[in-house]
């Protein structure tokens, strides 16, 4: 995988001539040709999702129709677990449509089902194949999941983690955990520490997930955690926090030490006043300490975009963290760009720059976008 391309023309007739190939390897009797005529019309119009169910469908029409025998073929396919932690994007990405051959068609057959996921989450990953068995089969899923957190695979412990985060992006949302999320906080316990960072940037994920919907026990867990916390842990409670933060949650801050911002905004300059889509956008901000002691402050600042109907919309945006003497002042600058983005479309008119610190909007500008 190394041609750069949207990751779902890499689901196309190569691909199945190449997993038609291998499966037929283990399985003579696997019709490649058929295989492929049947995949090969379907994708064009097709995003990615959609083509892996492609593929998914027709492993399920010229496979056995007996599922434990259908899943052992495919298995027979993995080869050795991935050494990488992140390998599965480089290496393992065609194994997809397996995990949701196993996702779609194997909720009736819970133990060969949980053994192929434990299998391909180590060359590729099960993260969404999971979930409707932690859906239908929750105590026996969580069962295993507190089996699975002492496995001696990265990918199985991150599994843990990831497979039942309940907001999971492109994934289907796992409502009882949104409702109450102490099962997975329980599996989360053990994972904090894990020696793979691969592993831990799951569990504050997983936390930030959390967080939206129960702020108050996510701080509750961190502030436990915080206790006696290395650079690791605490490396992942900022990540945790990280949603908590931008919205300017005081606890929050406070756990990162960042208390109420005692500072003066003396001037805040945006240059240009008038710009263009394209161009840039450099504003200028000079702060005081006004405090006795020390402070440590979380420089953010918000851009209240302008949307197709007028209104506008902010974006909050990283900018810096510094500790200020009693009495210093400094003065920043920072450059933003206005260039087109997939994630936004730019409409003219009056945008409004507003700098945050400690999660206290201190001030405001305007500049008009033409």
């Amino acid at each position: 995988m190394s041609e750069l391309q949207p990751f779902k023309n890499y689901y196309n007739e190569e691909m199945a001539w190449r997993l038609g190939g291998m499966i037929a390897q283990v399985y003579p009797p696997f019709a490649s040709e058929a295989f492929v005529a049947q995949v090969r019309p379907q994708l064009p119009p097709l995003e990615l999702k959609e083509r892996v169910a492609v593929f998914s469908q027709a492993l399920r029409d010229h496979l056995p129709a007996d599922y434990p025998q259908a899943t052992a073929i495919l298995l027979a396919i993995l080869g050795p677990p991935l050494d990488e932690q992140e390998g599965m994007f480089n290496d393992g990405w065609f194994l997809m449509p397996l995990a949701h051959f196993v996702e779609v068609y194997g909720l009736d057959h819970f133990e060969v089902s949980v053994g192929a996921m434990k299998e391909i989450t180590q060359r590729h990953s099960s993260e969404f194949t999971i979930r409707p068995f932690l859906v239908r089969y929750p105590d026996e899923m969580l069962a295993v999941l507190q089996k699975w957190v002492h496995d001696d695979s990265f990918h199985v412990r991150r599994l843990v983690s990831e497979g039942t985060r309940p907001r999971l992006p492109w994934g289907m949302r796992l409502y009882q955990f949104i409702q109450d999320p102490t099962p997975t906080l329980a599996l989360l316990e053990h994972l904090k520490d894990d020696p793979s960072l691969y592993v831990r940037r799951s569990v504050a994920n997983h936390l930030n997930d959390i967080s939206k919907d129960h702020p108050d026990l996510v701080l509750l867990t961190l502030r436990r955690w915080h206790d006696g916390a290395g650079t690791d842990r605490l490396w992942l409670i900022r990540h945790a926090l990280r949603s908590l933060v931008k919205a300017g949650h005081p606890q929050a801050l406070a756990l990162l030490g960042y208390g109420e911002a005692q500072v003066s905004l003396l001037d805040l300059q945006v240059d240009p006043p008038v710009v263009r889509e394209g161009e840039a956008v450099i504003f200028t901000v000079t702060l005081r300490n006004d405090a006795a002691a020390p402070q440590q402050l979380l420089i953010d600042y918000l851009i209240h975009y302008v949307k197709a109907s007028g209104r506008t919309s902010p974006k909050l945006f990283k900018f810096t963290s510094r500790t200020l003497a009693p009495g210093e002042t400094i003065t920043l600058s920072k450059k933003h760009p206005l260039r087109p983005v997939t994630t936004r479309v730019h409409y003219p008119g009056q945008h409004k720059l507003q700098v945050q610190i400690n999660g206290q909007i201190m001030g405001d500008a305007l500049f008009e976008l033409v």
